[in-house]
């Protein structure tokens, strides 16, 4: 993303600190960022509530690079590696911090991971749109419309691999990530597990919610593009990758052995 990295990496490599930036550098390192920060914004767009705008994450993202920029240590990565780490960071911690989603959609979204594990165990398939409108006594359009606004707060986190453990004892994935720098065997094959896991349930989707898996966080298309693509409305994508997320979630919770230990 740098257009001239060799500038900043020839003042570091003399052993100054990031604090011996001057202003003239510092406003040319987020010129050259920018473009990051903007694309980055407009990828968490759909997730953005009404508080907020794209232009706020904007900012957000430009004070994470100040951030960053302020706490680089050049023994330990890139700067283009830390800086986008933390625009990133700052976006969703600002996401998380407006995450003001009622708690009667919350209710609504734990009811339709639980009506979707269901049904799967009943039926030894995925269920279709129609089949969990039924079982929750709803219409197809009620169902469509609580997938609409739950867009915003059906996420994967590593807390969703947390739970508690035979003793009682609670335990938070997140507190337990070893330091990536320096990367052990177990660490390579949790990653690859996870990584198998999260295939396999890919490839258990339906057809079209696979297809806006790969389109929207393979090929990057928007989610209008992947409309165009696949000859669907730009809300019927919207409705599939919702759906998509949500099944995906409900596997994870449900196969989770953290959640079943007594």
């Amino acid at each position: 993303m740098l257009k001239n990295p060799k500038v900043y990496k020839s003042k570091l490599n003399k052993g100054e600190t990031p604090s011996a930036i001057n202003n003239d550098q510092r406003e040319e390192i987020i010129k050259d960022f920018l473009p990051f920060i903007k694309y980055t914004a407009f990828r968490l767009l759909n997730r953005i509530p009404p508080q907020l705008t794209v232009d706020d994450l904007i900012s957000v993202g430009i004070i994470g690079l100040l951030d960053a920029i302020g706490n680089y240590d050049p023994s330990i990565s890139k700067l283009k590696t830390f800086a986008e780490f933390r625009i990133k960071g700052a976006m969703l911690d600002e996401l998380r911090a407006f995450d003001t989603a009622p708690r009667s959609l919350k209710e609504k979204v734990c009811e339709l991971k639980s009506v979707f594990v269901s049904i799967e165990k009943k039926l030894g398939r995925a269920p279709d749109g129609e089949e969990v409108a039924k079982e929750l006594n709803i219409t197809l359009d009620e169902y469509y419309k609580i997938l609409k606004d739950a867009d915003s707060v059906i996420t994967l986190r590593f807390e969703d691999f947390s739970g508690r453990l035979t003793g009682g004892e609670e335990i938070n994935m997140a507190d337990n990530i070893p330091d990536t720098t320096s990367k052990d065997p177990l660490t390579l094959l949790m990653e690859a597990s996870q990584k198998n896991t999260l295939a396999r349930l890919i490839d258990e989707l339906p057809y079209k919610e696979k297809m806006v898996l790969s389109l929207y966080y393979w090929d990057e298309l928007t989610m209008k593009e992947i409309g165009k693509v696949l000859s669907l409305s730009e809300g019927r994508v919207c409705q599939l990758h919702s759906q998509a997320i949500l099944r995906m979630k409900s596997k994870l919770t449900d196969n989770n052995p953290l959640n079943k230990a007594d």
